[in-house]
């Protein structure tokens, strides 16, 4: 049996290559100890973020590498002094530069010194997250508290005890947020993973926050809305009828689109925060803490510290959704009661009008019936004539008043006959 490869086809999704090389995108780098760490990340849209790789191009082209592609989300770069990567996120970009040939102690030089040897960074866009990361050993790190302020300071074991991580989340003189990884069996490949999770976290745990401005914006207006609700619901108990009804419809239309607009505009944020939270919580379940000492872990750290901005954040956004649907129901049922009110506003009216009508039928019928007397009894009169005529020429052998007497009853009732013809023929009803 002929085994010779037999490729199919098949004509490639245009997206397929991109799907294909995503989950290789950020590989871990392998890193040695000591090493330092700088990231920095910057909100930027399409434009800022294509701003970033035209940066990233030119530092490229200085150093004589094959720049990032035109779209890239991805790009390393090695130069002399140390590698810079920069990465495209869907609101942010960072840039994270490895230095590899790093002081045995920790955070010595300071960061501030390190970037100076560095090509001056171009900012994107606003600026929120400066991390400086030290990977050392323990014999070179000292205590923990001569490091970090010991009042906010979180430090754990990781990987069954070999390595421990430690931050207290303050920024320095200069602005970077310290952490601290202290190496003492992790392979190359488990710490280049260790340290990109770690500074991951400080990334997420910082955008998680950007949630935290915008619900303490909304939560003096979403408190008004449900006050001015409340007292809409009272109102309504007390309402006398459409007069009232109607302004109170009109108040509670303002406010549903005053908290819609609210909504609408902090749904991506609150959306974001949430992702970004569940994401600090992934990569600390993967980092794996375990107690050290008496101090705090990150993790325990952050749910103490941290979470409850998260649960502002969450609260105002459950708050907005509990108070629209209370809105929905108050403006339904006092847009019921309005329709009922109108209905029967107009049931009245259609009486009115129906009442209306019938009076007009009763006098047009009695109008139609002056009409029969009157057109009888000129008809009788011209009838009067010819029996006189008649009499007069001998033609008429019953006297003249006699004939004009019978003949009443025969043009009343032609004269009858005729205008109900006359009504039917305009659509009359006979009535």
């Amino acid at each position: 049996m002929d085994e010779t490869t037999n490729e199919a086809p098949f004509a490639p999704h245009p997206q397929r290559a991109a799907l294909l090389a995503e989950v290789h995108a950020r590989p871990f780098a392998p890193m040695a100890t000591p090493a330092r760490i700088l990231r920095f990340a910057f909100l930027a849209d399409a434009t800022q973020a294509a701003a970033a790789r035209a940066w990233m191009d030119r530092i490229c082209a200085q150093a004589g590498l094959p720049p990032p592609a035109a779209n890239a989300k991805h790009h390393a770069a090695r130069l002399q002094q140390a590698e810079i990567v920069f990465e495209q996120h869907g609101e942010f970009v960072t840039y994270t530069i490895r230095f590899t040939d790093a002081s045995a102690k920790p955070f010595d030089p300071p960061a501030a010194e390190l970037m100076r040897r560095l090509p001056p960074i171009e900012q994107p866009g606003p600026h929120l997250v400066s991390i400086d990361l030290a990977l050392a050993r323990a014999e070179a790190a000292g205590p923990l508290e001569s490091v970090f302020d010991a009042t906010s300071l979180a430090a754990a074991r990781v990987k069954q005890g070999a390595a421990i991580i430690a931050t207290d989340f303050r920024p320095d003189a200069s602005g970077f947020v310290r952490l601290l990884v202290l190496n003492d069996r992790l392979t190359l490949n488990a710490a280049g993973a260790l340290c990109v999770r770690f500074v991951e976290t400080e990334t997420y745990r910082t955008f998680a926050l950007l949630g935290l401005p915008e619900a303490q914006r909304l939560a003096p207006k979403t408190a008004r809305i449900e006050t001015e609700l409340a007292d809409i619901s009272a109102a309504m108990t007390r309402s006398q009828g459409l007069a009232d009804d109607g302004p109170l419809l009109h108040r509670l239309t303002l406010l549903a689109a005053e908290l819609e607009a609210d909504t609408a505009a902090s749904a991506y944020r609150f959306g974001a925060s949430r992702a970004y939270d569940e994401l600090v919580h992934q990569r600390l379940n993967a980092i794996g803490e375990e107690t050290l000492d008496q101090y705090p872990t990150v993790a325990s750290f952050l749910a103490r510290r941290g979470a409850p901005a998260m649960r502002t954040v969450m609260t105002i956004e459950r708050r907005q959704g509990n108070l629209s649907e209370k809105l929905t129901r108050a403006t339904n049922l006092l847009r019921t009661r309005v329709d009922v009110e109108i209905e029967q506003q107009n049931k009245k009216v259609l009486e009115a009008m129906n009442e209306r009508a019938s009076m007009q039928l009763r006098l047009q019928q009695t109008v139609e019936g002056l009409s029969i007397a009157a057109i009888s009894y000129y008809v009788v009169g011209l009838f009067t004539y010819v029996f006189k005529g008649l009499k007069e020429a001998g033609l008429l052998p019953v006297d003249p008043n006699i004939a004009t007497a019978l003949a009443v009853p025969v043009a009343i009732g032609g004269v009858a006959y005729v205008v109900s013809r006359i009504r039917k023929a305009h659509g009359g009803d006979g009535h």
